[in-house]
């Protein structure tokens, strides 16, 4: 695939202090659609198949980065660009790389041109966000879709001119389907339905058939799999062509995404991919006999989100996690899948709130407001007596002896105590995934696990066993108190380990709140000890107090000095932004659109020079310094070659 040649590796001295500080993994988290476009080719959407998506990978290895953690890479509703909202299996047609369409065979595209130039120019052209500093959500869907019908025309009319690169694509386009037909059928009708239907959500289309309306077609009443079967069929007779279109869109980019992942291998570099708690509309519709009717899963009220979030989200069925006869069933299949899918193109993949397949917070639906509901809800697993959710009492796993009535049932220890055989019932589903992890040939150091403010016991325990850790959001930290789970020092080997992600507030932007509301001091003080020795500690205070670029650097170089094995910064992190990339809870406009900007290479390094954005080797060098004296001096060769290749670094004195 088309990208940068001759990529710079790490410098060694980083790669070096990253081994010496123990850091097995050090990944940046960025979502599809932040990342830079090239020009010519940015429709208003980043992709990382671009060549501007693979520059800024290259980008990220010769920084010292060994690792992309990408978000959930589903196809997202043109009202909702939430990645977490998308599908399961579908990957995202806004992710296509556009400019590998064009040109004639042999110049770009294997199979000959899909689009014409003049479409791209004409596409890049109407974007309305010419800076693009942020996505354009809706345009690039719609553009997206527009190439990609000019794509499914031109291959149509080649095939039937037997034209032999429209050919040999029919051909691999039919193994793909083949492979994939478990998922590949039912998301492609649906989509076909849903285009017919206005885009309208399932449960608001007409009724075409009185034998099974298109809503139900895969959740229908008893005695209807005969009638509901001959509809689908009959549907997919009706909406062969949009069928077809839907299938090149995934073909095209499952094999850009291939691609990718071989080349950035090339460069030293894994992907991760996310595994989402939610689920799509389109999940909902064809997977929905999965979950259960009446409650779904919500986040329960937390130091962080006191009123909790109605996520609305499904919660499956434990009666169909295993079969009469306790082999694998439908849900176990399901996730077994998933998982499969995920891992045969990802390195390792992150667990998007484990807690979801462990001991889901749950909550009613037939309640009007879901705020309420969902601070009334409760564990799935964890509820044999309570008078509110009687209906959860078949479900549980602990007993009521074992419960902690002192405290609320959202808390970490409403359960106190578990038998080695109720916990493997916990982590039923958990070890499920676990196990296909291993057999793709990862391992849990592969796996970061996103417990964050709650880690009820169950799921500390279900965790436990398979090595896994939590991750340890440092800007979150309670400085007040030694025991807070944010705390760099608390964290342990198999932790990732972070200073915010993409529902935090960037930790540029927080340095500049603390220096305006006096909580700066506290945090230089509390930096002060976990990154330099007693004498030194009040003068280094003070520097970090009076500059709030000294600030971020030590937070950041915290992050390295601390037990976690894996580090991970986000984007905005790394490039000194300090916009909000997605207020969690809240309906904002500006949600999930946040890109690396297009001239990120020449801003960075002017940036780094004035201490705007992560400067790698000053914070290693803190972080080396932070081991001790005696390690100080054994590796001070190491420590001067970072500090001169820094140029802008942190000292004990103010700038």
């Amino acid at each position: 695939m088309a990208g940068p040649t001759g990529i710079q590796q790490p410098h060694a001295e980083v790669v070096e202090a990253l081994r010496l500080l123990g850091k097995r993994r050090f990944a940046l988290a960025i979502h599809d659609g932040c990342f830079p476009g090239a020009p010519g080719e940015d429709i208003g959407r980043g992709t990382p198949y671009g060549e501007g998506g693979m520059g800024f990978l290259a980008f990220a290895r010769s920084l010292g980065f060994d690792t992309i953690q990408l978000g959930p890479q589903g196809q997202t509703a043109r009202d909702n660009p939430s990645p977490y909202d998308a599908t399961l299996f579908s990957r995202n047609i806004l992710n296509l790389d556009l400019g590998r369409l064009v040109g004639a065979s042999g110049e770009r595209g294997e199979w000959g041109a899909l689009i014409g130039r003049d479409t791209l120019q004409r596409l890049v052209a109407g974007c309305p966000n010419s800076e693009r500093e942020r996505s354009d959500h809706a345009y690039a869907f719609d553009a997206t879709h527009a190439a990609l019908d000019e794509s499914h025309r031109n291959f149509v009319n080649r095939r039937d001119r037997k034209d032999p690169g429209a050919l040999s694509l029919e051909a691999e386009l039919a193994s793909f389907t083949a492979r994939h037909q478990d998922w590949l059928q039912a998301d492609a009708l649906y989509h076909a339905l849903a285009a017919e239907h206005g885009r309208r959500h399932h449960r608001d289309w007409p009724v075409m058939n009185e034998a099974c309306p298109d809503r139900d077609l895969y959740r229908h009443a008893p005695g209807r799999q005969e009638s509901c079967a001959a509809r689908r069929a009959e549907l997919h007779t009706i909406h062969q062509h949009a069928i077809e279109r839907y299938r090149l869109g995934q073909f095209i980019l499952h094999r850009q995404h291939a691609e990718l992942r071989t080349a950035v291998k090339r460069w030293g570099l894994r992907l991760y991919g996310d595994l989402q708690v939610g689920i799509s509309p389109c999940d909902v519709w064809s997977r929905g006999a999965l979950y259960l009717d009446h409650y779904r899963m919500g986040a329960p009220p937390s130091r962080t989100n006191p009123d909790g979030q109605p996520w609305g989200f499904g919660v499956l069925d434990p009666d169909q996690y295993l079969d009469s006869h306790g082999a694998a069933g439908p849900v176990l299949r399901f996730l077994s899948a998933r998982a499969g899918k995920t891992l045969a193109d990802f390195d390792g993949l992150r667990i998007d709130h484990p807690h979801g397949l462990v001991c889901p917070w749950v909550y009613r639906t037939d309640e009007p407001d879901p705020y309420h509901a969902v601070r009334q809800g409760a564990r799935l697993f964890s509820s044999p007596h309570l008078p509110d959710h009687p209906d959860l009492a078949r479900y549980a796993i602990a007993r009521a002896d074992q419960l902690n009535a002192a405290v609320p049932r959202y808390a970490d220890n409403w359960v106190r105590a578990l038998e080695p055989g109720q916990v493997d019932r916990y982590a039923l589903l958990l070890d499920a995934l676990m196990s296909a992890v291993r057999a793709h040939g990862a391992s849990s150091e592969d796996v970061p696990c996103e417990v964050l403010s709650t880690l009820p016991y169950p799921l500390a325990r279900a965790i436990e066993r398979q090595g896994l850790g939590r991750f340890r959001m440092t800007q979150k930290a309670v400085l007040d108190n030694p025991a807070d789970v944010y705390r760099s020092e608390n964290a342990r080997p198999e932790d990732w380990i972070m200073v915010g992600n993409h529902d935090t507030p960037s930790i540029w932007r927080l340095a500049r709140q603390w220096m305006g509301d006096g909580r700066a001091r506290q945090q230089a003080e509390y930096l002060a000890t976990r990154l330099v020795p007693e004498p030194d500690r009040a003068d280094f205070a003070r520097a970090l107090a009076g500059d709030w670029r000294k600030l971020v650097h030590a937070k950041l170089a915290d992050i390295f000095a601390s037990p976690a094995a894996q580090v991970m910064v986000f984007f905005a992190d790394l490039l000194g932004l300090e916009e909000i990339y997605n207020r969690p809870g809240l309906t904002d406009p500006n949600n999930w659109t946040l890109r690396v900007l297009p001239d990120y290479a020449t801003r960075y390094p002017q940036a780094v020079a004035r201490g705007e954005a992560l400067n790698l080797p000053c914070v290693l060098a803190l972080a080396l310094r932070a081991r001790g004296a005696a390690f100080a001096r054994a590796q001070r060769d190491l420590i001067a070659r970072l500090q001169r290749s820094a140029g802008w670094c942190v000292t004990a004195k103010r700038s």
